[in-house]
C-alpha cells in the first residue's frame, strides 16, 4: 500500500484535465473463433516516440474462449471521496472479465506497462457460487472496491435468477458478494455508473444471455423484448428508487454516462435502435425536485442503401440502422461522442446545454453500406464502436469490434481488429489522425480501450471543478 495518494488519483475533473497526456493505452482483443486466448494489448501513443502507434507488449489470458469485454481499474480517482474513500491505493491492476467465460483476470501494469502480466485468475465458481449471477461486463473502481455488472443468473443458459452487481476486494479480489438490497423493477442489466457525492447510480439494459449470445434474435427485437429502461438507485441504501420506462420501441438501452462534475446532476444514455423506424437515439436523464427525469434529446435516422450492401439481417429493411453501440463523455460535459456502428460514423455534439445537443462534429469510417476507408486509404471494417477519450479531451480513441457473433451477423464479411485516433477541436469539430493506424494481429478482434492513468470512462469524482 502507498503511503500518499495515487498521484493519477484526481479530486476533480478540472484537475485531471491538467495532468499528463496519456503515453500508453490498452486494448482488449478477442479472437472470435475461440481458436486462441483472448489478450491485452499495450500499445504506445506518445508522439514522437519511436514505436508509436505500435503495440509494445501483449499479455496472452491463459483460457480460450472468454470474449473480454469490458474493463477497469482496480481503482480511481474515487478513491478520494470524503466519507468512504481508501485513498492509499494505487491505479495498478486491470480487472478484466471473460463476458462469455464468466473468468476474470487480474492484470498488474507495474512496475511499467511493457511488463504488464497477469496476478490472479478468478474462476467462474466463485463468482456464481457467491453471487448467483454470471457473464461480467462492466467494472467501476469505487471507493471502497470494485463493483461489477453482470448480465446472467446462475445455469447453463444464464436465466437461472436475474442478473445484477457485485463487489470485490479492491486489494485481495476476493469476490464479496451481490450489491443490491433491493433490486426493485430492475431484471436485466448492462452499464452502470453514479454520482458519488450526490448518492445515486443509475444503470441500464440490454438483454438476458439467450439474446446475445449467439447473436441477435431478430424476433425478440421486432417484439420489443430487449431492455428499454434506466434504473435509479440510492448508492448507499443500494435500493432502486425509481425506474423510467424509454417506452419498448426503444430496444437496448446501452451505455449510462453521468456528469463528471458532481455538482451537475444529469447524464446521457445511448439507445441502440427504434423499432418504429430504425432511429438511434440519445435520452438525457437529471434529477428535480427530488424526482428522476428523462428526456429524447437527439435522434439519428437509418440510412437507406441497396440489399445487395446489406447482410441478410437488414436486407428486408432496405437501410442500415445508426446502431449506438457507445457514448462517451468528455471530462468538461462539453462533448459526447457517439458511435454509430452500423452507419459508420463517430459524432461529436456539444452538450453545454444537456437537453439541447448540437451535432459539432462528425467523421465517417466503415460502415455496413459506407465502407469508408481511413484517410491512410486502408480500409476499415466494422464501425466506430468502444471509444475512449483522453484526459484533456484532445484525442478520441476508438476501435471496431462489437461482440463476436453480433459482428458476425452485420459485418459477415469479417472484423479484423483496428484501432484509430481523432483529433478534437477545442470549440467542437474532429478528424481522423493520419498518423495513428494500429491494425492487430490476423485473428483478433479489438473492443475496450483504457488509458494510462484514467479516462473519461472510468473515473468518478468527488470534488467539483472550479469555474472561471
Amino acid at each position: 500500500m502507498n503511503m500518499r495518494p495515487d498521484p493519477t488519483f484526481y479530486p476533480s475533473p478540472q484537475l485531471a484535465m491538467s495532468a499528463p497526456p496519456e503515453e500508453f493505452a490498452y486494448t482488449l482483443l478477442l479472437s472470435p473463433d475461440g481458436s486462441r486466448p483472448d489478450a491485452l494489448a499495450v500499445i504506445d501513443v506518445k508522439p514522437g516516440s519511436p514505436t508509436y502507434s505500435t503495440v509494445v507488449h501483449t499479455v496472452p489470458m491463459t483460457n480460450k474462449g472468454d470474449e473480454l469485454h469490458h474493463f477497469g481499474w482496480n481503482a480511481c480517482s474515487s478513491a478520494l471521496s470524503p466519507l468512504t474513500g481508501h485513498a492509499f491505493l494505487e491505479r495498478r491492476y486491470l480487472i478484466i472479465p471473460g463476458m462469455r467465460s464468466s473468468r476474470i483476470y487480474i492484470v498488474d501494469t507495474r512496475p511499467h506497462p511493457t511488463q504488464a502480466r497477469i496476478h490472479k485468475i478468478i474462476e467462474p465458481d466463485e463468482i456464481i457460487g457467491k453471487t448467483g449471477y454470471s457473464r461480467p461486463h462492466t467494472v467501476h473502481c469505487g471507493p471502497e472496491g470494485i463493483y461489477v455488472s453482470t448480465l446472467g443468473g446462475a445455469g447453463k443458459d444464464g436465466t437461472d435468477g436475474l442478473p445484477g452487481i457485485f463487489i470485490m476486494d479492491c486489494e485481495t479480489f476476493e469476490v464479496l458478494g451481490r450489491w443490491e438490497i433491493d433490486r426493485g423493477e430492475q431484471e436485466k442489466h448492462y452499464d452502470f455508473w453514479w454520482n458519488l457525492p450526490r448518492d445515486y447510480m443509475v444503470s441500464s439494459e440490454w438483454a438476458l444471455p439467450p439474446q446475445f449470445e449467439n447473436g441477435l434474435v431478430a424476433e425478440d427485437l421486432l417484439s420489443n423484448k430487449y431492455g428499454h429502461k434506466l434504473h435509479f438507485w440510492d448508492l448507499r441504501a443500494r435500493r432502486n428508487v425509481q425506474t423510467i420506462d424509454l417506452g419498448a420501441n426503444h430496444q437496448m438501452a446501452l451505455e449510462v454516462r453521468p456528469a463528471h462534475d458532481p455538482v451537475r446532476e444529469y447524464g446521457f444514455v445511448g439507445v441502440v435502435v427504434d423499432t418504429t423506424n430504425l432511429e438511434g437515439s440519445i435520452w438525457t436523464w437529471w434529477r428535480e425536485g427530488g424526482k428522476f427525469h428523462a428526456e429524447k434529446t437527439a435522434t439519428i435516422p437509418p440510412e437507406p442503401a441497396a440489399a445487395d450492401l446489406l447482410p441478410p439481417l437488414l436486407q428486408g429493411f432496405g437501410a442500415v440502422p445508426p446502431l449506438i453501440t457507445d457514448i462517451d463523455l468528455s471530462l468538461d460535459d462539453k462533448f459526447l461522442y457517439v458511435s454509430c456502428w452500423g452507419t459508420g460514423e463517430m459524432r461529436q455534439y456539444d452538450v453545454t446545454d444537456p437537453r439541447k445537443p448540437r451535432l459539432s462534429g462528425s467523421v465517417h469510417l466503415g460502415g455496413i453500406a459506407r465502407r469508408t476507408p481511413h484517410p491512410n486509404g486502408k480500409s476499415f471494417a466494422g464501425g466506430p464502436q468502444m471509444v475512449e477519450i483522453s484526459r484533456d479531451g484532445k484525442r478520441v480513441y476508438w476501435t471496431n469490434s462489437l461482440y463476436s457473433t453480433w459482428d458476425n451477423q452485420f459485418y459477415p464479411d469479417g472484423v479484423p481488429g483496428v484501432q484509430v485516433m481523432g483529433r478534437a477541436e477545442p470549440e467542437g469539430g474532429l478528424a481522423l489522425a493520419d498518423d495513428y493506424w494500429l491494425a492487430f494481429p490476423d485473428g483478433y478482434r479489438a473492443h475496450q480501450v483504457r488509458l494510462e492513468g484514467g479516462d473519461c470512462s472510468t473515473d468518478s469524482f468527488c470534488y467539483p471543478s472550479v469555474r472561471s
